[in-house]
């Protein structure tokens, strides 16, 4: 069965870190691009970050740059992102997704991704 199961979620103080994973099953990970996503209520969903199926190319939003970090582990089956320096605003339930195939000028459009996580909520609050 294919599945992208993301973990590591929780309550943060503004300017903790937490990391999030993305452990893919039914499928070699390491075949494709994969993207960071989150959608805060009432909001619609953004584009949070990318990486290349080798791990080579990496894409940030503009929000994020600097304080986020794509990662991935193709012998686990997982990507993961690093979120340091934490906002208020970074509050919403990240999915992580797998794309397809499209040119990378577009990895930030959801429609663009085939397999999606069931998300995990990240909370950030004094």
């Amino acid at each position: 069965q294919l599945q992208l199961t993301e973990s590591g979620g929780g309550l943060v103080q503004p300017g903790g870190s937490l990391k999030l994973s993305c452990a893919a099953s039914g499928f070699t990970l390491g075949s494709y691009a994969i993207g960071w996503f989150r959608q805060a209520p009432g909001k619609e969903r953004e584009g949070v970050s990318w990486i290349s199926s080798s791990g080579g190319i990496t894409n940030y939003a503009s929000s994020v740059k600097g304080r986020f970090t794509i990662s991935r582990d193709n012998a686990k089956n997982t990507v993961y992102l690093q979120m340091n320096s934490l906002k208020v605003e970074d509050t919403a339930v990240y999915y992580c997704a797998r794309a397809r195939s499209f040119p990378s000028s577009v990895w930030s459009t959801s429609r663009f991704y085939d397999y999606w996580g069931q998300g995990t909520q990240v909370t950030v609050s004094s």
